[in-house]
Parts: C-alpha cells; structure tokens; sequence
C-alpha cells in the first residue's frame, strides 16, 4: 500500500498463510515465509506480487528471511527438529543466494540459534543463540567463521539492532533485573543501559541516520512507542491511548515511524509522523495486521 494508507492489494492470494514480508534492499522483492507446502518455506515475490518462488524445500521450517544489504544473500532459521524421540526442536542460522542456490549452514550445535541480522556492511551475522544456558547475542562473519560470544552474562540478552554506520549494536536484557534497552560497541565492548527503569522496555531501532532509538515501553502502564537519543536522553513517549502501540519501524527518510496498535479493537498498522503528530490508522480492516516493513 501507499505509506498514507491507500492502494492496499493482495500480492499472495493464497490459501495457506504468508508471513513476514521484507524488502530487498533495491525495492523490487519481497521475502517471505509460507506454509503453503507441508510446512514453512522462505519464498520471494516481485513488488507487484508476480513470479512468486519457493526457495527453500525441505521438511524443516524455514522462517525469518533476512537480505544482506547488497541484495545478494539471504539469511534465515531452519528450524530443525529430530526425527525420533525426543523430538529436540534445534534451530540453526542459514545463508543462501537470492535465487535459493548454495543453502549454507553457518551454525551447528545443539543449542538455539535464530533471528540473524546483516551488518550493515555484509561482512557480519549477529544472532541469538543459548549456547551457554541463556540468550546471549552472538557474531560471526558471514561465511559462518569466526563465532564468538558479544554479550557474555547470565541475563537474556536478544533482540538486537545494528547501528546504520555499523559500529554499535542495541539490544535487550534484563540483567538489571527487568528487560532494559542497553547498546554496545559491535566487538561486545562498552556495554550500557540506556533505559533504565523499573518498566519493560523492548523492540529497539535505529533512526536512518543513527541519532535516535525508537523502542517500545510499559513504563507508564500500557505498552507505548518512545524515542530517544542514543546516548539514552531525551527519552520521550510519542503514543498516548490505554491500548499497546509496539513494533516501531522508521521510515528510510527517518520522518515517520510505522508501528501496530489495537486501539481500534484489533491489531492495525499506523503510521505518525516521528515526533509522534498525525498518528493515523493506514490498514482499517478487521483482522490483525502486524509487522510493518518500509519499502527502501
């Protein structure tokens, strides 16, 4: 649809659910996860909807597509699950060429290894992975080499932002006893709260210019979209109604913030301006709607 709300279509028209749409970095794909087989596949579409390919065909899931940032590569979790008793569900960290070509395991081990994300130069995978008991966040270089632990602590620590330049990564932890957003340089050095209240603080990404942190937070009784420097000041609520406002996605001029709220009794997208002015409802429709990505 367009970013104020209009030409909404359907690209898949399938019978069986589509999932987690993200653009590829020129603008002219769409990656997803489907289960219109017998389980879940990463496909890929035109803008348009048209020359939809599956690209992955296993009996595994396939979920989580990531591109890398010059369109080459896609990144994804293979969910794998043993085949006897006792069933271990075991994801892994995958890599292959756009077209599903050369499928790649870049992580093997017995723990849980998912949600990859591209530095922003390509050379790195950062990731989750619970390896050591507990949710750390990992890196490695993109061929899978050189794994090596960033976070390093007893707390969960996931869902990680790399900066727009590269050289920080923000994430969550609650190794202060509640989930907190914190940064760190991209080596694990200099880890620091930036949030630091007694509230959940969550879901944190950077501003295309790398100035500012929008993150989601229940600090004030109910979850709300805020923003802040990053250096953690000027932390400041953009969304004010008794409903959760979550999920922030800047838009890649960095003037609008997409994001889900149920205030309207369901799950829709929205979109404000990024100083929190005209919040407005762009998807109106009955359903949920959830997981907004800009186009490039």
């Amino acid at each position: 649809m367009a970013a104020d709300g209009s030409n909404q279509r359907n690209l898949t028209d399938s019978v069986y659910p589509d999932w987690g749409p993200v653009w590829s970095p020129d603008g002219s794909r769409l990656a997803f996860q489907s289960d219109r087989g017998v389980n879940w596949e990463i496909c890929v579409m035109d803008a348009d909807g048209s020359n939809q390919t599956r690209l992955t065909n296993n009996q595994d899931d396939d979920v989580n597509p990531v591109w890398s940032p010059d369109g080459s590569h896609i990144a994804f979790e293979r969910d794998i699950v043993t085949r006897t008793p006792p069933f271990v569900w075991n994801p892994e960290i995958y890599v292959m060429d756009a077209d599903g070509s050369n499928q790649t395991r870049l992580t093997d081990n017995l723990a849980t290894e998912q949600h990859p994300a591209w530095s922003p130069d390509g050379s790195r995978l950062a990731f989750e992975s619970d390896r050591d008991e507990n949710t750390e966040i990992y890196v490695m270089d993109a061929d899978g080499s050189n794994q090596r632990n960033l976070t390093n602590n007893q707390a969960g620590d996931g869902s990680l932002a790399w900066s727009p330049d590269g050289p920080h990564i923000a994430f969550v932890s609650d190794r202060d006893g509640n989930k907190e957003i914190y940064v760190m340089d991209a080596d694990g050095s200099n880890q620091h709260n930036l949030t630091n209240n007694l509230a959940s603080d969550g879901k944190p990404v950077w501003s295309p210019d790398g100035s500012r942190i929008a993150f989601a937070s229940n600090r004030d009784g109910n979850y709300e979209i805020y923003v802040m420097d990053t250096d953690g000041s000027n932390q400041t609520r953009l969304t004010n109604n008794r409903d959760d406002d979550v999920n922030p996605v800047w838009s890649p001029d960095g003037s609008h913030i997409a994001f889900v709220s149920d205030r309207d009794g369901n799950k829709e997208i929205y979109v404000m301006d990024a100083d929190g002015s005209h919040q407005r409802n762009l998807t109106r429709n009955p359903g949920p709607d959830s997981w907004p990505a800009w186009s490039p």
